[in-house]
């Protein structure tokens, strides 16, 4: 079986954490990975693979693992799929995910390749559920509560406000999917405290959600990568009304984005040229292994 040549852009916690799910993967091989500082202080971890700065400088690569912040996803993916390499991310800015996937489709069509989108747990994993639930009780309402635990799109997003040394942007549930933002910062020196908090609470990663900004002398003191989520239903089937669905799950943040990410990236390549968010794509596709013995397996 000729395996699915993968490439890692980035390598923060992301990263680093699927890069482990490709090695634990029996149909993928890596490529290698894309660092802005190349192979300079490369890791221990990286010493068997080929570490670089630019993608093109990679041979016969499949598809593309971005692991970048948010906010820079649409600028790499529009470069790699002009390539014709496959491109998955996990862009978590909810409001911007069908401006996003019109962008890319186009992108990917021309290139001849395959973007799948917003592929982390959530958005991602979460919304096949939820995707789910709604079809099981059509009418109804659905309550995704957060947390307690740490935001990684958050974190980021704090990290490069200006005047922000270090950050940790903690997401804590106060029920009916509402959610309260406690951010822990350190204070670079010659900056105001007040000023970089309004700064933050204006971001739209944060605008719509109660936000405490909190200065700390040692983020890292707090760092935790768990998480979680509540997802709840309550509606009606076809008539019957009362129907209840509840999923929960207890993770390690950055570790499940990597492996939905892998998941995603191999499902890419079963696809058709165009961006597709994970409701849109057939969940057999997944999964590793022969179609028969899967529905044999899991049906």
């Amino acid at each position: 079986m000729k395996k699915i040549r993968a490439a890692v852009v980035g390598y923060g916690n992301i990263g680093h954490y699927a890069l482990q799910a490709l090695e634990a993967a029996p149909d993928f091989e890596v490529a290698g990975v894309v660092r802005r500082n190349g192979a300079e202080n490369k890791p221990e971890e990286l010493a068997k693979y080929n570490v670089v700065k630019n993608i093109r400088e990679l041979q016969d690569v499949d598809v593309a693992i971005l692991a970048t912040p948010t906010r820079s996803v649409e600028k790499y993916a529009k470069e790699i799929l002009s390539l014709g390499i496959n491109t998955v991310d996990s862009f978590d800015i909810h409001t911007q995910i069908t401006s996003l996937r019109r962008s890319l489709d186009e992108s990917a069509k021309a290139g001849k390749a395959v973007s799948v989108i917003s592929a982390g747990w959530d958005p991602g994993s979460d919304s096949v559920v939820r995707a789910m639930l709604q079809a099981i009780a059509p009418k109804g309402i659905t309550y995704t509560n957060f947390g307690p635990g740490m935001s990684m799109g958050h974190t980021v997003a704090v990290k490069a406000v200006e005047g922000v040394k270090a950050a940790l942007s903690m997401t804590i549930p106060t029920g009916t999917g509402i959610h309260r933002r406690m951010v822990y910062i350190e204070v670079k020196e010659g900056y105001e405290f007040q000023k970089v908090a309004a700064a933050i609470k204006a971001d739209p990663y944060f605008v719509n959600d109660e936000t405490h900004v909190i200065e700390v002398p040692c983020v890292d003191e707090l760092l935790d990568m768990g998480h979680g989520v509540n997802l709840t239903r309550k509606g009606v089937s076809g008539k019957t009304q009362n129907q209840l669905f509840e999923f929960n799950m207890h993770i390690n943040n950055p570790a499940l984005t990597g492996q939905v990410l892998v998941c995603v990236a191999r499902a890419s390549m079963k696809q058709q040229p165009g961006c597709y968010t994970m409701i849109e794509i057939p969940v057999i596709d997944l999964l590793p292994g022969e179609r028969e013995d899967l529905i044999a397996h899991l049906v």
